[in-house]
């Protein structure tokens, strides 16, 4: 009877003190997110209030005034922004997407594959500037000029490594039951990736793309090497092109009230879009979730 007793009150004492300890761990986890949250709300307001005078009509649509004139707008950043985002997804989908299908896939466990896992967690972590220095040298000093094409290779390579390292994880996660589905079929292997398993991890490789053109939309340091930005619309892929983070630091560092007004614009036009982005992103993918379930 006694050992009972003593049992009993020791039990309670360990349950006791495990719920202390995670009332003690939810409560740095609320009060880490709660912070982070605060963070981003104080972000979002300075921004707002500091950079809706400056978006108008003009704003989005005219090319930059002379210095220190009013108004002018950011349109060939506009332009240029989508056109280097266009380009980078040329280069770094195909090869991003293959990358990730390859190590999932078919990569066995060999020196190969882990030396291939270990160049895409290294490339993920390189300071962005890198590829900028990279493409630089190989590109823009032998064409001998910046270009789009050069910006849009810089990026592109910035986002392979990601898309690789979220394709391999997405796809992982697909059962292995609907690939032996097919191939109990008779389909040929690269038949059931391509009609089974990607539509099966559509909505996770839709939001690793998203996240990769976020990254990418919002690199500055590549850009001053390969795309060097431009006052203009650019004429063609093969002349110096604008990107609205080479806008904001142009006006940022500038000695003038509407360029720093603009930059502050600017900024908000860019977290709006990548905003837009990721709410589209979960329109997108919805229908496919309410399915799964």
């Amino acid at each position: 009877m006694t050992t009972s007793s003593s049992s009993s009150k020791s039990l309670k004492k360990d349950f006791a003190g495990r719920q202390l300890r995670n009332a003690i761990a939810y409560g740095i986890t609320l009060v880490v997110t709660l912070l982070a949250l605060a963070l981003l709300a104080y972000l979002l307001i300075y921004l707002l209030i500091h950079g809706t005078g400056a978006i108008n009509w003009d704003f989005v649509t005219k090319e930059p005034t002379a210095l220190g004139e009013e108004g002018g707008g950011i349109a060939p950043s506009l332009v240029g922004t989508g056109t280097l985002v266009l380009l980078s997804m040329i280069v770094g989908v195909p090869f991003g997407i293959g990358f990730g299908i390859y190590l999932s896939e078919y990569a066995t466990n060999s020196w190969f594959s882990r030396m291939a896992r270990i160049a895409i967690n290294t490339f993920i972590g390189v300071p962005s500037i890198i590829a900028g220095i990279f493409v630089y040298f190989v590109l823009v000093k032998p064409m001998g000029n910046f270009s789009a094409i050069a910006g849009g290779a810089a990026l592109g390579i910035i986002m392979i490594p990601i898309l690789a390292r979220t394709a391999e994880d997405v796809l992982q996660l697909v059962p292995n039951s609907i690939r032996e589905a097919g191939l109990a079929l008779g389909v040929p292997r690269w038949r059931v990736i391509l009609t089974l398993v990607i539509p099966a991890a559509r909505g996770g490789l839709i939001t690793g793309g998203v996240l990769a053109i976020a990254r990418v939309a919002g690199e500055t340091a590549p850009l001053i090497l390969t795309a060097l930005g431009n006052e203009f619309f650019a004429g063609s892929l093969f002349e110096p092109i604008d990107e609205i983070t080479l806008r904001i630091l142009k006006y940022a560092r500038g000695p003038y009230d509407i360029w720093h007004e603009q930059a502050y614009g600017a900024a908000l036009l860019l977290v709006v879009g990548v905003a837009l982005g990721s709410l589209l992103l979960r329109l997108t993918t919805r229908g496919q979730r309410i399915k799964a379930q």
